[in-house]
């Protein structure tokens, strides 16, 4: 810059360098790698997308999805989801006695002390991921993406009685 003519303090400089520099840790990206490699057999995830509706309403689908063989172990949608609501879902998608040890899951505010006091009770870790780390609840982010590109971009549904196992076709 000085050859050009432009006259720049080191402490602007400095500033600029920090930002350049990358802020994730790669040896805790590695830990939590290997984290998932290493569990992958005892760890379940959950979370929630978002699918509007015909009528301008949103539902909120929650699932449960194995790491190991990427199985959806529970499924379900509603349009206010709560606390209570998610901790009966956990209760249908796990019963008891079940091979999961760990759970991974956001930091989503719908995921509340009640969640995390069901999670403990029941004896398993909850994991939850950092904060604007997608990458960390991988499985269940393709999932997801698979949902959006090959059913809920194609067809708006009316209601929650699409998702509904029992209820009719409400397309």
């Amino acid at each position: 810059m000085l050859q050009l003519g432009f006259e720049i303090s080191e402490q602007t400089v400095s500033r600029y360098r920090r930002s350049c520099i990358p802020s994730n840790d790669e040896r805790k990206a590695k830990q939590w790698l290997a984290f998932l490699n290493n569990h992958r057999e005892v760890i379940a995830a959950f979370d929630f997308f978002t699918v509007p509706t015909v009528v301008f309403q949103t539902l909120y689908c929650f699932f449960v999805i194995d790491h190991h063989r990427r199985g959806i172990l529970h499924f379900n949608c509603t349009a206010h989801p709560t606390g209570e609501w998610i901790v009966r879902q956990l209760r249908e998608a796990l019963p008891l006695p079940y091979p999961y040890r760990y759970v991974v899951f956001d930091r989503a505010a719908k995921f509340s002390e009640d969640v995390l006091e069901f999670l403990l009770a029941s004896g398993v870790i909850p994991m939850r991921t950092a904060v604007h780390s997608p990458w960390q609840n991988g499985i269940a982010e393709r999932w997801v993406g698979s949902v959006r590109r090959e059913m809920v971009d194609h067809v708006i549904p009316l209601s929650e009685a699409p998702f509904d196992s029992q209820g009719p076709c409400g397309y």
